[in-house]
């Protein structure tokens, strides 16, 4: 068993750092974001990490940067065997990086070098691919352009969105860094190649709404990537309303025309709309949500 680093923030790094636990491994400390105003009353709000870390009595490390010397002290001071580095969300200077004996391993969503950087189950939802994975890879000072010690991928679904999918990558991600550990010494770094690099830029939330005379295809996988967040969305009468599911189907009209239920007409074909939230309410199943939503023959475009 090896003593190890934990360095994750959000929802996606929780069930990796029970995994380590379940495992046995000694995390000496759980480093994740400081807490941030949320909320109506805008209070700090610990991260999931930070929930989870404490829940299990371990010692939680916030800090807001590591490049001061104090700070990488403090993490030199750990004697760690390695870090193990999943959505963290802090730049990792050298001197971070090579603290522990065995450096710092990051668990990246996506089969690498396709999508490095911030967004990579986003992107790859929305650019339509068939295939995404997770990468057990060495850490070092470029943009995930580390050597990958272990991948595995998954096939997406005609119909997944980005929730589906971070579901199911957490949860490998947290299979295959265990297994990465207990064979850390016969794992062969693979460089990546410099053929078929692509980035995953951050979400702007400008990129979210819907322009009906985009091809259904796009159009859907926009829904499908942005689901549950930010959310696509489109106004309805007036009032703006997230598409957090849909799918394809078979009509043809004008761009943003409603073509019965919540099948609307794009710029080539049709997209079906099958769950949406408005504003203020809960997530909701188009046929109930269309109960107290009176469509227009048409919906507002970009």
């Amino acid at each position: 068993m090896m003593r190890l680093v934990f360095m994750g923030t959000p929802d996606f790094s929780v069930p990796v750092l029970d995994a380590l636990v379940a495992a046995g491994h000694e995390v000496v400390a759980v480093y994740c974001q400081p807490p941030r105003p949320a909320g109506r009353g805008k209070k700090d709000r610990p991260s999931p990490v930070q929930l989870r870390a404490e829940a299990l009595g371990l010692p939680v490390r916030c800090p807001v940067s590591l490049k001061g010397a104090e700070a990488q002290a403090d993490f030199a001071g750990l004697r760690a065997d390695v870090a193990v580095v999943v959505a963290y969300g802090l730049i990792l200077p050298q001197a971070v990086l090579d603290a522990p004996q065995h450096g710092c391993l990051n668990i990246h969503a996506s089969l690498l070098p396709r999508w490095r950087g911030a967004a990579p189950i986003h992107r790859a939802v929305m650019a339509g691919d068939t295939q995404t994975g997770v990468c057990i890879m060495q850490m070092e000072a470029g943009l995930d352009t580390g050597a990958v010690l272990l991948r595995e991928a998954t096939d997406i679904g005609p119909e997944e969105t980005t929730g589906d999918l971070h579901d199911r990558l957490s949860a490998m991600g947290a299979r295959l860094v265990v297994v990465a550990l207990d064979r850390l010494s016969d794992l062969m770094p693979q460089p990546q190649p410099d053929d078929g690099v692509t980035y995953a830029a951050k979400i702007d939330k400008a990129e979210a709404r819907v322009n009906w005379t985009q091809p259904a295809m796009q159009v859907d996988r926009l829904i499908r990537g942005l689901s549950p967040f930010p959310g696509a969305w489109c106004v309805v009468a007036g009032e703006r309303v997230k598409l957090l599911r849909s799918r394809l189907v078979d009509g043809a009209g004008a761009p943003g025309q409603v073509l019965g239920g919540f099948t609307i007409a794009s710029g080539n074909g049709a997209v079906e709309i099958t769950q949406v939230q408005r504003a203020g309410k809960r997530p909701m199943e188009a046929s109930e949500a269309l109960r107290g939503l009176n469509l227009p023959s048409m919906l507002d475009g970009d």
